[in-house]
């Protein structure tokens, strides 16, 4: 379990990184982002395969493909589109409130699973966890310019408002869905390890990646990309291909082995470390130190999580997903 953890906090710790690509590539649209990025994803999968192929290969079914392709789909293309639909519609602000409550939902999508400590026993860590979620987008709201700052147009009507909402909530469960799917589907095939399962799965996402990127490229001039300057799209491949190594095969093949070792109600609630990192990286990058709500936030989710660690410690509720990866691999 201790491994888990640290794996959890490791992932979180690379997917924060992508919060700082859109600001680097801010003359680049989100679809070409999410394209380029899950294709160098998928190309850096293949690589990775090569050498495990002899091994792997013969372990996949139909069925894991299918998986694969749905996990990708999932928790990659449909997430972004309804997050960026969202964004669009609502702001930047009610957005991240709506898709932060995603440890409570999945740690509530996982009580019923194997080594779930009792939902009762959870409600004050996951009470700390929500209060840090609120006081991350109460500073948005009322500390950065109000619904400017929340990215809200002047002019946005309640019928695009409610779209918008709905979209959050689609990228909220969606992402759900995926988180508790893909632990369920790691903890009932054991013969995959962590880095195996990422290798795979980046390959399927860098195929969904190609024909996101052939569609987009296919419209006509303008509709999706405004041009760009060749030196921009030198940039644009480059922070992708580092974004593909870091966040998306090495830091889902942690996320995977944190999976295999921890509880739903307590991998669900590593992801909020996603969320702490990308504000770590956005004040490195401002050049500035948190307010006082940033800091009233963050203390308030590493206690939540911290407490609901200690709690599934002391039920030490997953002694046989221990081993190493070594172990699992041989099985």
């Amino acid at each position: 379990m201790q491994r888990g953890v640290i794996y959890g906090i490791l992932a979180g710790a690379l997917w924060g990184t992508v919060f700082l690509a859109p600001r680097l590539l801010a003359d680049f649209s989100p679809w070409l982002l999410s394209a380029g990025r899950y294709m160098m994803y998928g190309a850096v999968s293949l690589l990775a395969f090569v050498p495990i192929a002899r091994n792997v290969w013969p372990k996949l079914t139909l069925g894991d493909a299918l998986t694969l392709f749905r996990l990708a789909l999932t928790g990659n293309l449909v997430y972004y589109v309804f997050l960026a639909q969202a964004v669009h519609r609502v702001g930047i602000a009610p957005t991240s409130l709506i898709i932060g409550v995603l440890p409570v939902t999945v740690t509530l999508a996982g009580r019923r699973d194997h080594g779930a400590v009792p939902l009762a026993r959870l409600v004050l860590p996951l009470g700390l966890v929500l209060a840090g979620i609120a006081c991350i987008n109460i500073d948005v709201f009322f500390g950065a310019g109000g619904a400017q700052a929340a990215g809200v147009a002047a002019d946005t009507g309640l019928g695009s408002q409610i779209v918008g909402v709905l979209c959050a909530v689609g990228a909220l469960l969606s992402w759900t869905w995926f988180a508790v799917e893909n632990a369920r589907y790691l903890q009932r095939n054991p013969r995959f390890t962590g880095h195996e399962w990422s290798t795979l799965w980046g390959i399927a996402t860098g195929l969904l990646g190609l024909a996101l990127f052939l569609i987009v490229v296919a419209l006509p001039s303008g509709t999706v990309q405004p041009p760009t300057p060749d030196a921009r799209w030198h940039a644009f491949w480059v922070l992708n291909l580092i974004l593909a190594i870091g966040a998306s095969w090495l830091g889902n093949g942690l996320w995977n082995a944190a999976a295999k070792r921890l509880p739903l109600t307590l991998s669900g609630q590593m992801i909020v470390f996603e969320t702490l990192f990308a504000l770590v990286y956005g004040f490195v990058y401002d050049g500035r130190m948190p307010r006082g709500l940033e800091f009233a936030a963050i203390a308030l989710l590493v206690i939540g999580v911290s407490w609901s660690v200690r709690l599934h410690s002391l039920d030490d509720p997953m002694p046989h997903r221990i081993e190493d990866e070594a172990e699992i691999s041989t099985h």
